[in-house]
């Protein structure tokens, strides 16, 4: 599945959210995707089409202008039924590091994060 988006939105801990760490991003067709995990929680949310679930692990690969999310088998029905969307972003080059630091703090014991 793909998605295209203007570009990702980020907080890696939000002080008013209890140090929330969350990635979100709207596609052209209103699509809504969003990571989030409090950092005492040992599950990751992720929130696809306003429909949240839960997942115990995750891939992630950030690239400069894609972001892919890759799901275990059992996880597929939180994006659809599908196991993986492909992202595409247009996030300035010096923003990138504000969305590693944020998936990082998501995927931190719980999923795999990887930086191409």
């Amino acid at each position: 599945m793909k998605l295209s988006t203007p570009h990702l939105i980020v907080n890696p801990c939000d002080e008013e959210e209890d140090n929330m760490a969350m990635l979100c991003c709207h596609g052209q067709n209103g699509e809504m995707f969003m990571l989030s995990r409090y950092p005492d929680e040992a599950e990751v949310e992720l929130t696809w089409d306003y429909e949240p679930s839960t997942l115990d692990g995750l891939k992630i690969t950030l690239g400069a202008t894609t972001l892919l999310v890759e799901l275990a088998a059992g996880d597929a029905d939180a994006l659809g039924g599908k196991d993986q969307l492909q992202i595409t972003h247009k996030t300035a080059a010096s923003d990138l590091a504000e969305v590693e630091e944020t998936l990082r703090n998501i995927l931190n014991g719980t999923g795999t994060f990887v930086r191409i």
